[in-house]
């Protein structure tokens, strides 16, 4: 593809994008050949590409919608000014590849072009029309000797710009001719003033050497005198120089050796104070866990008088009576069931930490990605508005999300940083919690479950999240 002409070459027209071609489309070769030319698209010159362009986004809104090729129903409704610049590339590729769309656009041209189109049309092209206008209208018109006209086109073309060249070149020897001429008379009027100053200039010459064998005596005891003065300044200088130098040396030593003591106080100070705060949240979290967990415990404590006395509880444990039924062993509860995980959730002060795409490709697969994390954080701000507890969600991405709504109350949404996992950080999350508080993570992941099981969290399955999320 080549390039058009710049728009300032004409200024009422909107210049064609870069890469609007004209040239023989691939897909006209599916066309039937019935009554269509299917030789080689001729080269267009640059001016005819632009005019096509120009004159066919002109003409396309007034197709009815039926008749415009769906690609260019966006480009008619752009405006007028841009409609051009914008969608050139389409519409030539349409002109080529769409025969009859490119015989609808031309009639509606030809018709407006008045005298000129049917003139074009009749094949003939009158002496004083525009040879890029008779040639635009030509190939959308394609009367017979359409070809020749094209061709005249660039050729007149190419011919006004070697006229333009041949102009431009007699002007500018012109000027050159005129600026020699000016240089050559002001050069004989500078050449007598500079004999008349060489003259002069001699007999200053003449008076000056004499004075100048006088100056050269003194001068030459004057620069003996300045060599000895010299020689006792640089070592002066040298000496002076070795001092500021060691001075400096000294002072920078010292200046490094403060910035490293600042730094490193600042640091332990920064260090302390972080590990004082660490401290006090994971003690007050262990306090207030402990002391729900107490209230809790007071409260299931007051039963009523025992049944049973201590003998009879020996009496079962290691004995046999006769007629007792044998006892039934407790199931163990499956870390996907929805009990076992309300029963943890109602342990005072829980943490709940949940691995949210290991959940939501697990229960939502067939929605985005924003809209599962949209329907697991909502659902989770549900869970942290009935049970009180502080609820983690973490996502993988080190890069910003966009569409994430805004958190519900009492949920906290992360995102791992570049570099890091989900998994990672909310092994980073159980390891931050105080010994002794409920923290329950909701992963399918076994290596996610075994690695906070060592660390004294509760590790649930995604299947009882999704199951108690489906009965909210």
């Amino acid at each position: 593809m080549s390039a058009l002409l710049n728009p300032d070459d004409r200024p009422e027209e909107e210049a064609v994008p870069e890469g609007a071609d004209f040239s023989l489309s691939p897909d006209l070769d599916l066309l039937p050949s019935a009554g269509l030319d299917l030789s080689p698209e001729p080269v267009l010159p640059e001016a005819v590409r632009q005019r096509i362009t120009v004159l066919a986004a002109a003409a396309l809104p007034g197709l009815p919608a039926d008749e415009m090729p769906v690609p260019l129903r966006r480009v008619a409704r752009f405006a007028p000014n841009r409609r051009a610049r914008l969608g050139g590339r389409d519409i030539a590729a349409q002109l080529v590849a769409d025969p009859l769309f490119r015989q609808r656009i031309g009639t509606r041209i030809m018709a407006d072009a008045g005298d000129l189109g049917t003139a074009v049309t009749s094949g003939v092209a009158p002496a004083a029309a525009d040879p890029v206008e008779v040639a635009a209208l030509a190939y959308l018109a394609r009367p017979d000797g359409w070809r020749e006209l094209i061709t005249a086109a660039g050729d007149a073309v190419r011919a006004e710009a070697d006229s333009a060249a041949v102009t431009a070149q007699v002007r500018a020897a012109e000027q050159r001719a005129t600026r020699a001429e000016h240089d050559r008379a002001v050069a004989r009027v500078e050449a007598d003033k500079l004999r008349d100053e060489l003259a002069r200039v001699r007999e200053e010459l003449g008076q000056l050497r004499e004075e100048a064998r006088t100056t050269a005596k003194a001068l030459r005891e004057a620069q003996a005198a300045q060599k000895r003065a010299a020689d006792l300044l640089a070592t002066e200088k040298g000496r002076a120089s070795r001092a500021a130098l060691d001075h400096d040396a000294e002072l920078r030593r010292l200046r490094s050796r403060l910035s490293d003591a600042e730094a490193a106080a600042a640091t332990g100070k920064q260090a302390a104070k972080d590990a004082r705060a660490v401290d006090d949240a994971r003690l007050w979290l262990l306090i207030e866990t402990i002391g729900q967990a107490a209230s809790g415990l007071r409260r299931e404590l007051a039963i009523g008088p025992a049944e049973k006395l201590p003998a009879d509880f020996v009496a079962d444990s290691a004995a046999d009576r006769p007629g007792a039924p044998e006892r039934s062993r407790a199931r163990a509860q499956d870390t996907d069931d929805p009990g076992r995980l309300d029963q943890l959730l109602a342990l005072p002060r829980a943490h709940l930490v949940v691995d949210g795409y290991n959940v939501t490709k697990r229960g939502f697969a067939d929605m985005s990605l924003e809209q599962q994390r949209k329907r697991l954080i909502t659902g989770l701000g549900g869970i942290a508005a009935q049970t009180g507890d502080e609820v983690t969600v973490v996502f993988d991405g080190a890069e910003r999300v966009h569409g994430l709504p805004p958190a519900p109350r009492g949920v906290r949404v992360l995102f791992s940083k570049k570099g890091t996992t989900a998994d990672e950080l909310i092994r980073q999350l159980v390891r931050a919690e105080p010994p002794g508080r409920p923290v329950v993570v909701v992963s399918s992941d076994r290596e996610v479950a075994d690695g906070v099981r060592r660390h004294g969290a509760y590790p649930m399955g995604a299947d009882s999240l999704l199951r108690r999320l489906s009965r909210s």
